[in-house]
């Protein structure tokens, strides 16, 4: 199978998806990356709140409400982040493993094990 009969990916799909969307409304012009990435920051902020003050285990159980406001906070961060990748030419899917390979090399299974230390404390 050739790469051009390849099913696109979710990602490239919601990418799509989303030029489609603001293209309709005409806000290329807003989309910046300096805006997207303001965006996506205050979005990061609006998911952070919900978890504002739980504990570790409440945290980790919440009620179906508080699950459904966080998925659709944390949808809201991946549309900004998927946007702002669009505009920036970058294919965010090939920089997450890259940034996974880095990581690897980073935090060796045989040091990083069970330990939460930064690379360079371990």
């Amino acid at each position: 199978m050739s790469a051009a009969e390849l099913p696109p990916d979710a990602l490239s799909e919601l990418r799509d998806e989303l030029r489609r969307f603001a293209a309709e409304r005409e806000w290329e012009r807003f989309h910046t990356p300096k805006n997207l990435a303001m965006a996506l920051s205050g979005e990061a902020g609006e998911l952070i709140e919900h978890f504002q003050w739980l504990s570790a285990e409440q945290s980790a159980s919440l009620p179906a409400p508080e699950r459904e406001a966080v998925a659709l906070e944390m949808a809201d961060v991946l549309l900004y982040l998927v946007r702002m990748a669009d505009v920036l030419g970058i294919d965010l899917a090939d920089a997450a493993r890259r940034k996974m390979a880095i990581n690897a090399r980073r935090y060796p299974v045989e040091l990083a094990r069970g330990r939460a230390d930064k690379y360079d404390r371990l």
